[in-house]
């Protein structure tokens, strides 16, 4: 039996879900994972455990406490609510604000071996050509550092995909709003439609595993360090 409209809903919002993500955490994940690299703060083992805090915690756990900062009594959702934005749980940009979370370290590890692989050499020779900070992190580091973005932006991007409880206890399981692929498996095993739960959990499946062959072919050493 192929794909219905309502799972192809599910497919779309899915890929829509983690392309914003994935946008997101390149733009939050740079930064961070730069400094991470680059600084002598104390704070820096607190920050890279609180960044590395999903790779451990079980997703229904990230996603419980999410909702209660997102739920009307939480500090973000008094925030939101104060705003006139109404509470961010069960909503497609509640979503978004968990996965960016649950994800980052998926983007920041593979960011912070790449920024970690160039050493100071390079950027002590464009010190020397009087490169200035800016310039430097793109002319030099970006370069040198492009296994790395691309490493993350598909492992995040992936990651984003395949997510299921932290999807579930944050957006529920909404039509055309927070239903997203792995939810919608999950409706097709609860009512024991198998065939059509296959279409979707073969999909992800062949997704998952091209994913991962096409990064481990083009950028080995990249994904020995995500793995550490």
């Amino acid at each position: 039996m192929a794909l219905d409209s309502t799972d192809l809903a599910a497919i779309w919002l899915t890929l829509k879900l983690a392309t914003v993500v994935t946008l997101l955490l390149l733009l939050i994940g740079t930064p961070l994972a730069w400094w991470l690299t680059r600084t002598r703060s104390p704070f820096k083992r607190v920050v890279g455990a609180l960044v590395a805090l999903p790779l451990v915690l079980p997703p229904t756990v990230i996603g419980f406490y999410l909702l209660l900062m997102m739920g009307p009594d939480g500090p973000l959702g008094r925030l939101t609510g104060a705003l006139g934005l109404g509470t961010l749980a069960f909503t497609f940009t509640g979503l978004v604000i968990a996965s960016v979370f649950y994800s980052l370290p998926f983007v920041v590890q593979p960011l912070q071996n790449a920024f970690e692989a160039i050493g100071p050499r390079p950027l002590e020779v464009a010190a020397t050509l009087r490169a200035g900070p800016w310039d430097t992190f793109w002319s030099v580091v970006m370069p040198l550092a492009r296994p790395g973005f691309v490493t993350g932006a598909i492992l995040g991007f992936a990651h984003t995909v395949g997510e299921f409880g932290v999807v579930l206890m944050i957006g529920g399981n909404i039509p055309d709003r927070t239903r997203v692929v792995s939810t919608r498996i999950y409706d097709h095993v609860e009512a024991m439609e198998y065939a059509q739960a296959h279409w979707l959990a073969g999909g992800m499946l062949v997704f998952s595993f091209v994913v991962l062959l096409l990064l481990y072919t083009l950028y080995p050493q990249s994904m020995r360090g995500a793995n550490r």
